[in-house]
């Protein structure tokens, strides 16, 4: 580091400000060396150099903006400083200001530069032409609907002039037209960033992401655009809508966090009310009604088919189409709705644990289906089966049979019966069951709860009674 001078009387002073800036400009100390400069510009403010100093900090750090009126102070204050126009043609060649740029460098030219500066004066000169061409070719590509070709014009103007804020916004008017949003999104940002004030890019900025279905970020930067104008119309109405809309997102999440899953779908409805004409909204809307009513199979069965059918990979779909499918007992359905998520999703751990459910439930369909012996969904609650096996029972009582062979098949069906009410009414073999476990096969045990079947009706069951306790009878009456 290079120890601070002690400043005695103006002249001196600024002397040794600049002195002192040189040194710590040549250490790479840019901040230290920008106050120095300051200093200097302070103590004698005509001081083309103490500027021309100070214009060299700011361009070592990327502040071409506030290099730009220093040299131009140099100008001014020494016309004939070739160094400090060449400079600032560079930067106005940056900035797209062709003409601005092209004096400089003629001015540069007629002013008795030395071989390097004449060098490039002509060439920066010869490059600014060009890029006036490619200027008027884009703008007269664009005006015709050739959006590509404009935009490779303008991608070689961008490569010279890459702070020009036009051709930037141009260009990203060519991708969207291209449907390339993200480059767009991507030229508009540096546009934003390269003019203060530039409230149309942040209201593209917003109108593209709302149209690509991200409201939040919608919302980011439609209040840029509000911070610098408040009264901006076509920002303020765009506001009220993406404000509106992603409240209603926002509280349908909420409620699906609470597991409201109705509400959450009314509200989701709302979405699609408020915002029909933008299909990632409906679609995004849609998605999440069906995970809402997964436990309404119909609904759901629906819902999430319409989503697939606009969009036939939707993970978070085919993962609530196939519990609905598993609820409404379409194993074979579910099934391939999970491989189809799993195909698009390896890792998902939700999808493996699902698809072997379901593979479970389908190979026991195939056997003994309790559910369906009572005539029962699935979810049924505990007084639905019990109602449903009170109704069976009476109609498969053995001692309503007197041919010997109907006997028989009825003696089958009213133990079935009485078991899948043993089975439905017990949550822990229930769970089993759901899992593809019967607790009643004793194949299909791993040293858990079994029950044992023995006799016949004249002995009654050893171990097992469909009523509930004491040796079974036939002869009761039903409540």
């Amino acid at each position: 580091a290079v120890a601070p001078l002690l400043i005695c009387g103006q002249d001196g002073g600024v002397e040794n400000h600049l002195e002192m800036g040189k040194k710590l400009l040549a250490a790479g100390q840019l901040a230290d060396a920008l106050s120095h400069f300051h200093s200097a510009i302070d103590g004698d403010p005509k001081n083309y150099m103490a500027f021309y100093r100070r214009a060299t900090v700011y361009l070592a750090m990327g502040k071409s903006k506030s290099a730009l009126p220093d040299l131009s102070k140099v100008i001014e204050l020494k016309p004939d400083f070739t160094s400090a126009r060449l400079q600032r043609g560079n930067l106005l060649l940056k900035q797209g200001r062709l003409d601005e740029a092209e004096r400089d460098f003629k001015k540069v030219l007629k002013s008795n530069p030395s071989d390097k500066e004449e060098k490039e004066a002509q060439s920066q000169l010869m490059k600014s032409d060009e890029i006036q061409r490619m200027v008027t070719q884009s703008q007269a590509h664009v005006d015709s609907g050739d959006y590509v070709t404009a935009a490779a014009h303008l991608d070689l103007i961008i490569e010279t002039s890459v702070w020009d804020v036009t051709s930037r916004e141009l260009r990203a008017e060519c991708f969207i037209q291209m449907g390339e949003m993200g480059k767009a999104i991507s030229d508009l940002k540096a546009a934003s960033k390269l003019k203060s004030d530039n409230t149309k890019a942040f209201y593209k900025l917003s109108t593209i992401y709302y149209n690509l279905g991200d409201h939040e970020m919608s919302l980011t930067e439609v209040r840029e655009c509000l911070k610098l104008d408040p009264d901006h119309k076509q920002c303020y109405s765009h506001y009220k809508q993406v404000k509106k809309l992603n409240k209603q997102i926002q509280s349908a999440e909420e409620l699906i966090q609470q597991q409201r899953y109705g509400d959450a779908a009314r509200k989701y409805e709302s979405v699609v009310e408020t915002e029909p004409n933008v299909p990632q909204y409906s679609h995004h809307a849609k998605e999440r009604i069906c995970h809402c009513l997964a436990q309404d199979m119909n609904r759901a069965i629906t819902v999430c088919s319409e989503v697939l059918q606009s969009d036939p990979h939707n993970v978070n779909a085919l993962k609530d189409r196939a519990e609905a499918y598993l609820l409404d007992e379409q194993y074979e359905e579910a099934i391939k709705d999970y491989e189809n998520a799993r195909d698009h999703s390896e890792n998902d751990r939700q999808i493996k644990e699902g698809l072997e459910k379901a593979q479970r439930l389908l190979k026991q369909s195939q056997k003994r289906d309790y559910y369906k012996i009572l005539g029962v969904k699935r979810n049924a609650q505990k007084k639905e089966i019990v109602k449903a096996y009170r109704k069976l029972a009476h109609q498969w009582h053995p001692d309503n049979f007197q041919d010997p062979e109907e006997k028989k098949k009825a003696e089958k069906k009213f133990i079935d019966i009485a078991q899948a009410k043993e089975v439905l009414t017990d949550p822990e073999m229930r769970q089993k069951f759901d899992h593809g476990e019967d607790p009643m096969d004793p194949e299909s045990q791993q040293g858990g709860h079994h029950q044992n079947f023995h006799g016949g009706w004249n002995g009654g069951f050893q171990g097992f009674n469909p009523f509930g306790s004491g040796p079974f009878n036939f002869k009761f009456n039903f409540q």
